[in-house]
Formats: C-alpha cells, sequence, structure tokens
C-alpha cells in the first residue's frame, strides 16, 4: 500500500492542483526542477485532451520533455507576455514564504519567464520547507557573460 504522506505522492498532488489552475490558450511558463517537471506532464495530458495551451520553457530539460510531450512551445524571448508560470523552489522559509531557487543551473531563464508572467505559481511539498534560506544549501548565483 503507498504512504500518501510520501513526498513523491504529494508532489504529484501538488502538480495536479497547480495545472488545475490552467485554462484553455493560456501562455504558461513551465518551470525547472522535479516538481515542474511533474506539472508539465500534467500539462501534456490536458493537450492530449484537447486543451489549447503553449508553454515557456525555463531550462533545456523543461524544453526536451514539453517538446517530447507535444506541447507547443515558445523561447522566453518569443513571448510578450504569460498568463500564468508554474515553478518549483529549492527552498522556502516557513514563516516568510521566501524561496530560493535555480539549484539547477536555470535562475536567469527562470527569473525571466516570471517576470513575463500575469501570475507565478511555486509547487512544492514539504520537503522544501526550512526555518531560515540557506539552511540546506548554499545560495544559488548564475553568472551571465555578456
Amino acid at each position: 500500500m503507498r504512504d500518501r504522506r510520501s513526498t513523491g505522492w504529494l508532489k504529484r498532488l501538488a502538480a495536479a492542483y497547480a495545472a488545475e489552475l490552467l485554462e484553455p490558450g493560456m501562455v504558461v511558463g513551465l518551470g525547472s526542477g522535479s516538481t515542474a517537471e511533474l506539472v508539465i506532464r500534467e500539462l501534456a495530458a490536458r493537450v492530449r485532451a484537447g486543451m489549447a495551451l503553449t508553454g515557456v520553457p525555463t531550462s533545456r530539460r523543461s524544453e526536451r520533455l514539453a517538446r517530447r510531450l507535444g506541447i507547443s512551445l515558445l523561447a522566453p524571448e518569443q513571448a510578450s507576455a504569460i498568463d500564468l508560470a508554474i515553478d518549483g523552489a529549492d527552498e522556502v522559509e516557513r514563516e516568510t514564504l521566501h524561496l530560493l531557487k535555480g539549484r539547477g543551473g536555470a535562475l536567469v531563464r527562470e527569473k525571466l519567464v516570471a517576470s513575463l508572467a500575469r501570475r507565478l505559481v511555486i509547487v512544492v511539498d514539504a520537503s522544501k520547507l526550512v526555518d531560515r534560506l540557506g539552511e540546506r544549501m548554499p545560495v544559488p548565483v548564475e553568472v551571465v557573460p555578456f
């Protein structure tokens, strides 16, 4: 019997809940990381069921998965506006809900997509909650050469 409190089960439940926010015709920011990949799979199920959606991926990995699952895509630089961005986080402070992102190396693209979004939803399970940011990992920094 599956433990309903397991991290995997909670992530899938959170991803399914976030996907309920999708509406036909939306341009959706596709986050990075394991939880965001579950959201992308939920989005793909809706596309297969006939819902028209366009994704804007925040990482090459998310882009490959979305493309493989049949989701129409725009590059972040092609999107003038995003209706809803759904992403995960590396850590979330319990009290303030401040969060850390970017451990997966897509920090700049995640920030760009989030800034274009009318609405941003961060999907996490209890394993991401901390008392203080940086408690489990260093603060991510991404260097972008120009």
